[in-house]
This record gives structure tokens, C-alpha cells and sequence, in this order.
């Protein structure tokens, strides 16, 4: 899905922007050396002319057949040379007036042919980490800073027949599963266990190798999911901006909803809840839940028609172990 139509536009502008500044800012340059050094404006003006008249030949050929005057390069090259000379020989450097350009591949403009430029695909991939909620935590906690030293590889947790790191190793081998395919693969998961275990750094690892190959991630704790949606049903000035949030947590490709069980439970909390996981499941639009509640504990909380949504459509992960955080404020 990427950016939106707007959100390019306002890329586009800042390219604009960018090309007009640089253009001042060469004016400035030239304006400057000329006052110092007149007859670099002789040599500027000359070298105009040259090109203009190149141009002029080439606009009245009308079968490819006329070829640059025998001196045109000759020429060009000695301008060029004793301008440069000029320029060093008066304390500047060489280049100091060619076009100045943010990004020298595109020249300011986004593009290389048709082909979008690296810069372009940094600032949409930089807009996206903005939109996501995500953009400070996700530099400590990703799939590269992932250690699974902090979980128990001693004894075996009788629900997964499985030592805690074990679970976690395999846990980790579906989350980057899960992103390596996700354009191919409709999938949602519900990470739940104790509270530190790492649900919440899974969901920022998968956030992060989503968001570094330009999807569209959402990251919203529950209260803030829930207050988003409550102001823009009961808001009383209709304010634009919560309805353009809820169309965003509707369309991003990814929806992460974080401690899934701390909003307070009421019929607007489970109506709100079940439109969301049915408009994403029928859009097919992946949603990631961490809850600290047990399988039954989700069960007695949520309607039966919630329950029978989630065992439906998601993937259940366990996470178990121990407190990381107090561990590694003990270490």
C-alpha cells in the first residue's frame, strides 16, 4: 500500500522546495564571484552562448545528420578550464559554480528516468516509520538486537513441551517467516504470556523489517486504540483528524494492537473491537495482538462472537518466561 496520494504530493513539494532553495542559493554563488572576479561572467556568458547556438543547430537538423561545429568542444573544454582556474585562483574550489544538488543522482527531482531514487524511497520508508508510533523505539528493538540469552533453557514449560528459550528461538524463526512473505500471505497472530516476556519486542521486530521494505504499520497500544475510536465516534466537534486516524488503523497493511485487555470493557470496547478484526479480515489487512491474558482468560473477557473471531482468524503464540525487564535491571 505504501503512502498515501497526499503524503507523495507533499514529498514532491519538498523535492520543489529543495530545487528552489539550491537555485537561490547558486545565484548567490555566482552573484558573489562575479562582483570579485568580472571576467568569470565574461567566460559564463560566452559559454551560454556556445551551448545556445549547439542547441540552435540541433533544433533545425531535421535528420540527425548535423554534426557540432569542429571547434565546439575545443572551446567548451578551455572555458571551463580557465573558470576553474579563475575560481582557485581566488580561494574557491573548482566547482564552487555548478548546479548544487541535495541528492547528485536525481538532481533534487525523486526520479532517475522512471525509476525511483534511493533518497525518494528513504523519505517515504522515514514517513512511514512516522505514521507508525514506532520510529524512536524500533533503533533498540528489532530482529538484530533480539537475544534470547534472557530465557531459561533449563527447564521445560509444561504447556509447550518446550524450555522457555527454545519456544522463543522458534518464535522468532515465524516472526521473520512471517515478514519475509508477508505480501504473499494473509496471516494474523496473538502473542500472549506473563507480562515481560518480549511480546511487545516481537511485535516491534516485525515492525521494523515491515517498515524497512516500505509497508504501511500501525502501532497502537489498546487505551490508545480505544480513545482513538471512542473520539471519533462521541467527539463533539466531529473533529477531521480522528476520523483520518480511524481510516489509517483501517488500511495500513499492519495493524499492531499492544496489551490487549488493559482498555476497559464495556459494550463500546466490544462492538469497536469486533468491527475492527472483521473490516480488516474482510479487507484482508493483518492485524498482531500482545495481551497478557490467558487463552481462557481472553475467552471470559470477550463475547463469544470476538472469541470464535480470534481462534478463526489469528495464530496463537506463548510466550513464557521470566520478568526480562527485572532481570536486566538486576544485571
Amino acid at each position: 500500500m505504501g503512502i498515501s496520494n497526499a503524503q507523495y504530493m507533499d514529498i514532491m513539494y519538498q523535492y520543489d522546495q529543495i530545487r528552489l532553495k539550491n537555485h537561490h542559493l547558486s545565484e548567490k554563488r555566482y552573484t558573489e564571484v562575479c562582483d570579485k572576479i568580472p571576467e568569470i561572467q565574461q567566460i559564463q556568458e560566452e559559454l551560454v552562448k556556445l551551448s545556445a547556438d549547439y542547441a540552435r543547430l540541433q533544433l533545425l537538423d531535421t535528420d540527425g545528420s548535423t554534426q557540432p561545429p569542429s571547434d565546439y568542444f575545443t572551446r567548451k573544454k578551455e572555458l571551463q578550464e580557465k573558470k576553474s582556474q579563475l575560481l582557485t585562483g581566488n580561494g574557491y574550489p573548482a566547482d564552487y559554480l555548478a548546479p548544487i544538488y541535495n541528492c547528485k543522482s536525481c538532481k533534487d527531482t525523486g526520479y532517475i528516468g522512471n525509476t525511483p531514487c534511493n533518497c525518494l524511497k528513504q523519505r517515504k520508508i522515514a514517513l512511514l516509520y512516522e505514521n507508525s508510533n514506532l520510529m524512536e523505539v524500533l533503533e533498540s528493538e528489532n530482529f538484530n538486537t533480539f537475544s534470547e540469552t534472557y530465557y531459561d533453557d533449563n527447564e521445560i514449560n509444561a504447556n509447550l513441551s518446550l524450555t522457555p528459550r527454545q519456544n522463543i528461538i522458534k518464535i522468532k524463526e515465524i516472526c521473520l517467516d512471517y515478514t519475509r512473505h508477508f505480501d504473499e500471505t494473509y496471516n494474523n497472530i496473538i502473542f500472549y504470556g506473563p507480562t515481560g516476556v518480549g511480546k511487545t519486542f516481537m511485535t516491534h521486530c516485525i515492525a521494523k523489517a515491515l517498515l524497512d521494505t516500505s509497508h504501511t504499520v500501525i502501532y497502537l497500544t489498546a487505551l490508545q486504540l480505544f480513545d482513538i475510536l471512542e473520539k471519533n465516534k462521541f467527539g463533539k466537534d466531529n473533529i477531521p483528524e480522528y476520523s483520518g486516524q480511524v481510516s489509517y488503523i483501517l488500511e495500513s497493511e499492519l495493524l499492531i494492537i499492544d496489551d490487549l485487555g488493559t482498555e476497559l470493557a464495556n459494550s463500546f470496547t466490544s462492538s469497536q473491537l469486533y468491527y475492527l478484526i472483521e473490516e480488516r479480515h474482510l479487507n484482508r489487512k493483518s492485524v498482531i495482538i500482545s495481551t497478557n491474558l490467558s487463552f481462557k482468560e481472553l475467552r471470559d473477557r470477550y463475547s463469544e462472537r470476538i472469541f470464535s473471531r480470534f481462534t478463526g482468524y489469528y495464530n496463537f503464540y506463548m510466550i513464557a518466561g521470566d520478568d526480562i525487564r527485572i532481570k536486566i535491571a538486576i544485571s
